[in-house]
């Protein structure tokens, strides 16, 4: 649940109109982020690629048990794992919520439009030859699939796409149930064949259980999918969702469903009541995508974007420097 009207946001790209956010944000990727992941083909999230690159002792403490090479180890009686290259060419999926709770913002940008910053930020770093980029965009219409392809040209392309895309309440759109992110990732899983790097783009409140020990119903599709490929999570927020403003008399929707509720802001304990549930709401995505094996990355519309993200890389390239012993201390 969320304001039915959210405040005019400031001048922002929600001004502009489409080619102008695309070269905003263009321009704002490449001067202050660009050089950033320069040799990390998954500059986003540091790692091993998928290449075989020979074998080596294992090392307690350090190695990760999943990288061990049984072939090798039972030929030499002494633990080895797997060594590997980054791969020369990288395929990015990216899977983009799109669903009517994305539509909210109180701030210089509403969700939607952060979540095309994201994809930008994601498409102009991963850039390079030889380097794809695939995409699944969850809507009020369905699942809308765009193969993998390099190239600026595709992927300005399918930032105009999410730029497009249809909203809730539109008339020519079909009455179908909700989008299922379950499934969406379900889909990703079946197309991303070769071992890669998939980022989801959500505010990942999709069918969370009220019972915050209870998972969440994509939590089955997500683990599978971060067994195989490295996950990044971007998770989507406005600060309306996780505070109330002391307004008076304002009225609450469910953009999923629909359903309204007049709410009285004057009421200090229910706003208390509030941003308590919603913190503990945020702590519920936080330990589900934690989890799955997926890393977190979290974005607000009230925030500097571009500045939470150099945040993020630095955070995991020290993750990945640290030895295995100290990484739950820093996570």
């Amino acid at each position: 649940m969320r304001p039915a009207a959210a405040p005019t946001p400031a001048p922002g790209l929600a001004d502009l109109a489409p080619d102008q956010r695309l070269r905003r944000l263009e321009l704002t990727v490449t001067r202050r982020l660009d050089g950033l992941l320069q040799g990390q083909h998954r500059g986003l999230l540091p790692g091993p690629g998928s290449e075989i690159a020979g074998s080596r002792e294992y090392r307690p403490g350090e190695d990760e048990v999943r990288r061990m090479d049984w072939a090798v180890t039972a030929r030499t009686t002494v633990p080895h794992v797997r060594e590997v290259d980054a791969d020369r060419e990288l395929t990015t999926w990216l899977l983009v919520d799109a669903s009517p709770s994305m539509e909210f913002g109180t701030a210089e940008l509403d969700k939607r439009e952060l979540s095309v910053a994201a994809v930008a930020a994601v498409g102009f770093l991963t850039a390079g030859t030889g380097n794809r980029l695939g995409a699944q965009l969850l809507t009020v219409a369905g699942l809308r699939r765009f193969p993998p392809r390099a190239g600026r040209t595709h992927l300005l392309s399918l930032l105009r796409t999410l730029l497009a895309a249809p909203r809730a309440g539109g008339a020519d759109l079909p009455q179908a149930a909700p989008p299922d992110l379950g499934a969406a990732l379900a889909a990703v899983q079946r197309v991303a064949v070769r071992r890669g790097l998939v980022v989801l783009v959500s505010d990942f409140l999709d069918g969370l259980p009220d019972r915050h020990a209870d998972p969440a119903p994509w939590e089955p599709a997500l683990r599978r999918l971060a067994a195989r490929h490295q996950v990044l999570a971007v998770e989507i927020t406005d600060p309306r969702e996780l505070e109330l403003p002391d307004v008076g008399l304002i009225t609450l929707v469910d953009p999923e469903t629909g359903r309204r509720r007049e709410v009285w802001t004057g009421d200090a304990a229910l706003r208390r009541r509030y941003a308590s549930a919603a913190a503990a709401q945020r702590e519920q995505v936080r330990r589900a995508l934690r989890r799955c094996g997926a890393t977190h990355l979290a974005l607000r519309t009230d925030r500097d974007w571009t500045a939470d993200i150099v945040r993020h890389v630095h955070t995991q390239r020290r993750l990945a420097a640290a030895p295995a012993a100290t990484r739950g201390g820093l996570a």
